[in-house]
């Protein structure tokens, strides 16, 4: 809205600076900001009026006997991150672009999902929160969202691109979904949602890690959005899509602005909220800039994470019926889990896994220069 603002301002009173609101640089970096200064205003706020309603984290079963002190901590924090998000994007975003209108609709849909999620666990007390089927067919309504928004695009459709998308490490080659597009979108936006929620379970583990992944992304978005750097590149030129920076951006300033409650010990859990709502947004950007193919590279702690409580659940599955008796790979899944039990401090396994997740944005990044 600044952004229409600002443009107003200057095609009537030509106030000097003001043309600089044209440079998606700018904006992003006060979207940025004005994200970090939300999170820090309306923070303390939302975890002291969640504490005076006594909306805590119940104790968990499944985790570590360490994790039981966590209990009756404030939940639903993702509230502070959704807000600090969209907010800012409001603000500072054009909000005619089809990319930008796509990625907020798919934060606020996973964001309504996981809230109910939160609030059938905390406040109407119900282990299990939200019944399994329905949060999946929330996931699925979403990625169907947007996949029919993509493949129907008038804009994506003029350059024959709407289904295929880049492949990592090689130069001249593009893969085409062809009918198993929509398909795709729906298991990326649900398999991304998820694997964040999964990886949601040490203080400040998913929201530095979603940090850290959603900076690249916008690099790259920027690089999808710009012909010159795109053409250099050889990857798929997306005209307007160098917008999604200002989102990007916004996510990368709420969670610093997150994070500063959430680092050990956790003053808040953002819950299903936050983790839904940002690992979706994560699969709708990685789909729209097409890029879907470098999400187990850039999103190597996530698939990490998922693929350990699937090889644990099936292998533990498999030795009970051959066997009788249930065995496990790892002490206890996820796979951060398994450290705690080895006996490594939270923040220590927490900070590894910063680095990994640095060092994967890295290689993701060089995936487009080395082909």
């Amino acid at each position: 809205m600044l952004y229409y603002l600002f443009n107003i301002l200057e095609r009537l009173y030509h106030p000097p600076g003001f043309g600089v609101v044209h440079y998606i640089t700018f904006r992003s970096a006060a979207a940025a900001v004005t994200a970090l200064i939300i999170s820090f205003w309306i923070g303390p706020k939302i975890i002291a009026s969640l504490k005076r309603h006594q909306i805590g984290e119940a104790a968990k079963i499944e985790a570590p006997k360490n994790h039981l002190s966590k209990a009756g901590t404030p939940t639903m924090g993702g509230l502070i991150v959704l807000g600090s998000v969209l907010i800012p994007t409001l603000l500072w975003g054009d909000l005619k672009n089809m990319y930008v209108q796509l990625v907020i609709v798919v934060t606020a849909g996973l964001g309504v999902v996981g809230f109910f999620d939160d609030y059938l666990k905390v406040v109407k007390k119900k282990p299990k929160g939200l019944i399994g089927w329905y949060k999946i067919v929330g996931q699925v309504l979403v990625g169907l969202i947007l996949g029919l928004a993509i493949y129907y695009s008038p804009e994506l459709r003029s350059i024959q691109a709407n289904t295929i998308t880049t492949v990592p490490f090689f130069k001249n080659l593009e893969f085409d979904f062809s009918y198993f597009y929509i398909p795709m979108v729906v298991f990326v936006i649900a398999a991304t949602s998820n694997a964040v929620n999964l990886t949601d379970g040490l203080d400040g583990l998913a929201i530095g890690t979603v940090g850290i992944v959603t900076l690249t992304l916008a690099v790259l978005s920027y690089i999808s959005g710009n012909v010159v750097f795109s053409h250099y590149l050889n990857i798929i030129y997306l005209k307007d899509s160098g917008e999604l920076v200002v989102y990007c951006t916004a996510l990368v300033g709420a969670a610093l602005g997150f994070l500063w409650f959430n680092s050990y010990p956790a003053q808040v859990f953002m819950g299903d909220t936050g983790s839904l709502a940002l690992g979706g947004a994560i699969g709708a950007i990685t789909v729209m800039i097409k890029k879907e193919l470098i999400l187990p590279i850039l999103g190597g702690v996530f698939f990490m994470e998922t693929v350990s409580v699937i090889i644990q659940r099936l292998y533990f599955k498999y030795t009970k019926k051959r066997y009788g008796e249930g065995k496990r790979v790892f002490r206890m899944a996820p796979l951060h889990h398994h450290f705690e039990m080895q006996g490594i401090s939270e923040p220590k396994i927490v900070m590894r896994f910063y680095i990994i997740a640095i060092m994967l944005m890295i290689l993701s990044l060089a995936t487009f220069k080395v082909r």
